[in-house]
């Protein structure tokens, strides 16, 4: 990118981990700001540069009309936009509501629910607009941020691993909690980007980064069988950051099926 790239951080529906991580980047946050102008980002500045925009990282589901009209907004005035973190890669979370009638949950929960104005579904930024990019995770990877941001400075394509999380417990030297501790575990179906923590400390993964390219959702649900897991806490397991992601959502709706 010639000149210094201006650069808009977004929110639509989450918690705000992902946009956290950009600042726990720190020092390397310091040295990328260097390269780049950061013209808007509302959780760190009081600065609402106008656009347009070279780079726009985008975190959180799309969950409100007005969402859906601010989306496109954001990718008309973006020449690089990345979904940063479960909710803006799958719809997160806050997807479980897609299986449920809403307007029943409103109703539930607020005194006046007419005046609540919600969609029906949660959905990724990709439902609705072109992304260039997706950073996967819950919260996305430090490491991985960085990675991207590095290379579209550089003129080049990011390169993001794709294989599983079992490569990485591999790399660390980890026993495999599930063939070795007979442990539920999603490592072999999730995309890697987390470092194996889970498995680090002797617990299954619980797919924080979303299903891996050559994953086999059936596969894994027969060794969990085998192991004794019960159909309902391996549906629980699928149904978690990820639950709209559709490798995750077509096993699931598998297993309701029997």
């Amino acid at each position: 990118m010639a000149g210094r790239p201006r650069v808009a951080i977004w929110k639509f529906a989450s918690c705000d981990g992902c946009q956290l991580t950009v600042l726990d980047c720190e020092d390397e946050l310091l040295a990328i700001a260097g390269a780049v102008e950061i013209a808007y980002f509302p959780e760190a500045s009081r600065t609402f540069g106008r656009g347009p925009y070279d780079i726009s990282l985008v975190e959180g589901s799309i969950t409100t009309p007005h969402d859906a009209e601010r989306i496109h907004r954001i990718r008309r005035l973006s020449k690089v936009l990345i979904a940063i973190g479960a909710c803006a890669a799958s719809g997160g979370i806050q997807a479980l509501r897609n299986r449920r009638d809403v307007a029943e949950f409103a109703a539930v929960v607020y005194a006046k629910p007419q005046y609540i104005e919600t969609l029906a579904h949660s959905t990724a930024i990709a439902d609705h607009v072109a992304v260039d990019f997706e950073l996967r995770g819950c919260p996305i990877s430090k490491a991985q941020l960085l990675a991207v941001i590095t290379a579209l400075l550089a003129g080049r394509a990011p390169a993001i691993p794709r294989h599983s999380v079992c490569l990485e417990c591999k790399q660390r030297g980890l026993v495999c909690v599930l063939v070795a501790g007979g442990t539920a575990c999603l490592g072999p179906i999730t995309q890697a980007g987390c470092g194996a923590i889970c498995p680090a400390f002797n617990r299954g993964c619980y797919a924080c980064f979303g299903p891996a390219e050559a994953g086999n959702p059936a596969s894994l649900i027969r060794r969990l069988r085998d192991l004794g897991v019960p159909d309902a806490d391996i549906l629980r397991a699928l149904r978690t950051f990820n639950v709209n992601a559709e490798p995750f959502a077509r096993a699931a709706q598998g297993l309701e099926g029997r």
